[in-house]
């Protein structure tokens, strides 16, 4: 076999040329697919006409040798294939196949069938590496690049020699064009690689750069969530994250309800709907980031069939190792998820977290202030003293005995409110104060109130906050029973929901207020400490973990107070 260097040397000239556009265009937006293997039908069509135009000029750069053309086609079949796998490569190969078998020349066919088959190896070997998941961005290695393409060179030779006619002239033009052509298209190939390799390097140095600077300016975001994490607040957070990160959509959830969502989709991405996204439930269940990219994983829009979203990204937002809600960003179907954008996602739900702490200690301190002066004022309720005072003056004309049990139950509850200091008490400890004031309160109504008590002894030693109990039940006769015409029944007794243990406060008065005196402000609205009491159960147990209300009117009203059974 016989080593023409001018042959060579010409193809060395039109390799230059070649990797020249190809420089050119890897500047440009649309090389941006191929430094990503995630890829959706839009970006391997794209990929099919970037290397088919590749294959097609290889070949016209070519030099004419004996009534054929040594050319540099294979480097845009093989490339077709690495990036684009099987089924591409093999379009690829087929296109540029076609397009050498009409220029004509006793190598027409073979050539055909050489290129196609050179995209098609290419793509199995895309399709075995990414199938073995050991490491994807193998694919991105010049030397693989070179090494595929020497291979399918040296199998083109085959084809000519076994395809071509005469098998003498198809002989003399193997020997004259199959070492140049090895070689050239080798380092082509590997060469092309490299700058993709570069250009996929820079992109993930921006991405640092760009999380950089982006968590920087997601860090102005401090101080957003000082009052809570709720819907406005929210809405202001996601704003700042889409016009940050530049993706399609932005959306937050607590554990139960989007609570802000904009950017694309916010037709029917409605903040208040409960979570219907299984994926988003997922993420929350089980603590963990979900990505899901449209193609490995499919994405389906739980909200409407025809949603513009094609990908997203769930990270559970923490608060105390608790789940308490996540960030979602998307991307239309048009546009890839970049990396960028998952680092950024994710570091943006850290900053989101620190806040949120940082906000819940503040929330404390302020709450621990607000429960001392709530408490004091609690602790001695001129209301309940007065009427304690006239019901005992009242007993003593009747019955001394009961008079003097009257004012030991009065001490005693006295005594407790000013000399418990603990934060948590045992529900045998909060029944004990209680049982004082209800023996005031119900020898105050005589037979107009009735008193219930069925508590299973194993609940005796469950955790609460201190003075949580006697307030629930004060604000019971205070604003149930007391304002209803009939006889008024209170009821004390544990239930298990769910797992979890409940003592349940009842009344037969059923005047819960139209207004969530849960969510309310207004003290008229809140009972004697209600509001602090559901926001101090919230501090120990967790945010999920606040009093439930039920309530039917004009026949009961159910407060459910969560216990800490550890």
């Amino acid at each position: 076999m016989s080593f023409d260097w001018r042959l060579l040397l010409s193809l060395a000239q039109q390799m230059s040329i070649f990797l020249v556009i190809a420089y050119l265009f890897s500047r440009t937006p649309v090389f941006a697919p191929m430094t990503n293997l995630s890829l959706r039908l839009p970006h391997k069509i794209l990929i099919y006409l970037i290397f088919s135009g590749f294959c097609i000029l290889g070949t016209y750069f070519g030099q004419p040798v004996n009534d054929a053309i040594a050319n540099t086609r294979a480097v845009g079949a093989v490339l077709g294939g690495l990036f684009g796998g099987p089924v591409i490569g093999f379009l690829v190969g087929l296109t540029g196949g076609l397009h050498r078998y009409t220029l004509g020349g006793f190598t027409d066919l073979a050539c055909a069938i050489s290129t196609t088959w050179e995209g098609l190896l290419a793509g199995l070997v895309h399709f075995f590496i990414l199938k073995s998941r050991r490491n994807p961005d193998a694919l991105y290695s010049p030397m693989l690049a070179a090494i595929v393409t020497f291979c399918a060179e040296v199998s083109q030779m085959l084809i000519i020699l076994l395809v071509a006619k005469p098998f003498t002239e198809a002989v003399h033009l193997v020997s004259l064009i199959a070492t140049p052509m090895l070689v050239a298209n080798s380092i082509g190939a590997g060469l092309f690689m490299a700058m993709i390799r570069d250009r996929k390097s820079i992109y993930e140095k921006y991405s640092v750069t760009y999380s950089a600077k982006a968590l920087q300016l997601a860090s102005r975001m401090m101080g957003i969530f000082r009052h809570g994490f709720d819907r406005e607040h929210a809405n202001d957070v996601a704003r700042i994250i889409l016009e940050e990160t530049g993706v399609s959509a932005v959306a937050l959830t607590d554990r139960e309800q989007v609570i802000a969502f904009v950017g694309m989709g916010d037709d029917h991405h409605l903040p208040g709907k409960p979570i219907s996204s299984k994926v988003t439930l997922h993420a929350i269940e089980h603590n963990q980031v979900m990505f899901v990219d449209g193609i490995d994983v499919p994405y389906k829009c739980s909200r409407q069939k025809n949603c513009p979203l094609g990908s997203t990204l769930v990270i559970p937002l923490r608060s105390d190792n608790e789940v308490i809600g996540t960030v979602k960003l998307y991307e239309s179907k048009r546009r890839l998820f970049l990396n960028i954008n998952r680092t950024l996602g994710e570091g943006i739900a850290h900053i989101l977290e620190e806040q949120l702490l940082n906000s819940r200690y503040q929330q404390q301190k302020q709450l621990l202030v607000e429960s001392e002066l709530k408490l004091v004022r609690a602790q001695i309720n001129p209301h309940f003293l007065f009427n304690a005072l006239n019901t005992i003056t009242a007993v003593i004309r009747k019955d001394a005995n009961k008079a003097r049990e009257l004012v030991g139950d009065l001490a005693i509850f006295l005594r407790t409110n000013l000399k418990r200091t603990e934060d948590i008490s045992t529900l045998a400890q909060e029944l004990e104060h209680t049982r004082s004031y209800l023996h005031v309160e119900q020898t105050r109504f005589s037979d107009q109130l009735v008193i219930s008590q069925d508590i299973d002894s194993a609940f005796e030693q469950y955790r609460l906050p201190s003075f949580t109990v006697q307030p629930l039940v004060e604000n019971a006769i205070k604003h149930g029973t007391s304002q209803s015409l009939e006889t008024g029944e209170l009821k004390l007794y544990s239930t298990v929901r769910e797992e979890r243990p409940y003592l349940v406060i009842e009344d037969n008065a059923g005047l819960y207020p139209d207004e969530d005196p849960l969510q309310s402000n207004s003290p008229e609205h809140q009972g004697l400490g209600l509001h602090i009491v559901n926001t101090r159960l919230k501090n120990l147990l967790g945010s999920q973990n606040g009093l439930l209300v039920e309530s039917e009117p004009h026949r009961y009203t159910r407060v459910l107070v969560p216990l800490q059974n550890e």
